[in-house]
């Protein structure tokens, strides 16, 4: 559809909003629930899924993969939602798990010690309070007060998937709005070609561009408005590096700029931190 389509907690979602795809199984993402999936009757037309909104936002498709999901708006609160990816830190242990703080007003999510790649009794991290990890929400608990379960393995596999979960070392935490972390996991997901981004946002495809002769960079993004930048692959300037990165999403995200303005930011902050860009 042209005109995008903004969505409350509760909504149904149009099925002509939903990608054309039928041979492929839709891919539901963030912000989403499935309600049912109804069998079509005599007369009426197929129906296959019947979606509804978890969180306020602007319906993004993706007809490609056959994806649909909610791009959040720019708020600083964040609810744990299962399956969501989030940048926790380290607060306290006990004997079987960690405890760990996503957001500063929300109890502390529990973490299992063994729940990461590889690991036993023997060989579990022994991560200490300020250690940041990248992991996934497992579950939530009901009721006020109720504890979240986080895993830095998929469940399924076993596997540190998507990679990179497991124990953050070296680099920089940024504090970003949760509609920002969004659209960020939604582009570094994303290998379009596209002019104008994923999600509005070229800032990453040019960081990288820029960027690539000093040795890259490496990035991970919590839905709880945490972004880790990481440049010690860097030969030079290594700190500089991560601070530029840090300060080009912050202020895209604080004054919503759009891809031109991305652009000329990125060439402003390189050139203001003196750090040479390919």
């Amino acid at each position: 559809m042209s005109s995008p389509l903004i969505l409350l907690p509760g909504d149904e979602v149009p099925s002509e909003y939903l990608p054309s795809k039928s041979s492929a199984p839709l891919r539901l993402g963030h912000g989403l629930r499935l309600l049912s999936q109804p069998h079509p009757t005599p007369g009426s037309t197929p129906s296959n899924h019947t979606l509804t909104a978890t969180q306020p936002g602007i319906l993004s498709t993706d007809n490609k993969r056959n994806a649909v999901s909610i791009l959040s708006s720019s708020n600083r609160r964040y609810i744990p939602t299962p399956n969501d990816l989030v940048l926790a830190q380290v607060h306290h242990s006990s004997a079987d798990y960690f405890h760990c703080m996503i957001t500063p007003q929300s109890p502390h999510a529990l973490l299992g010690q063994l729940s990461f790649e590889g690991a036993t009794k023997k060989t579990r991290p022994m991560l200490k309070q300020g250690d940041l990890v990248y992991a996934r929400v497992l579950s939530i608990g009901l009721g006020a007060g109720a504890e979240a379960e986080l895993a830095c393995v998929n469940p399924a596999t076993g596997k540190a998937e998507p990679g990179g979960l497991g124990h953050l070392t070296g680099g920089m935490v940024f504090d970003i709005s949760t509609g920002m972390a969004s659209r960020l996991m939604k582009a570094s997901s994303s290998s379009s070609d596209q002019q104008d981004g994923v999600a509005g946002l070229v800032v990453l495809d040019e960081l990288g561009k820029k960027l690539e002769k000093a040795g890259g960079f490496e990035i991970a993004v919590g839905r709880n408005g945490k972004v880790w930048v990481d440049c010690s692959n860097s030969e030079h300037d290594a700190v500089k590096s991560t601070v530029a990165i840090g300060r080009c999403l912050t202020m895209i995200d604080e004054h919503n700029l759009n891809p031109t303005d991305q652009r000329k930011l990125v060439t402003r902050i390189l050139r203001e931190m003196k750090i040479e860009s390919s």
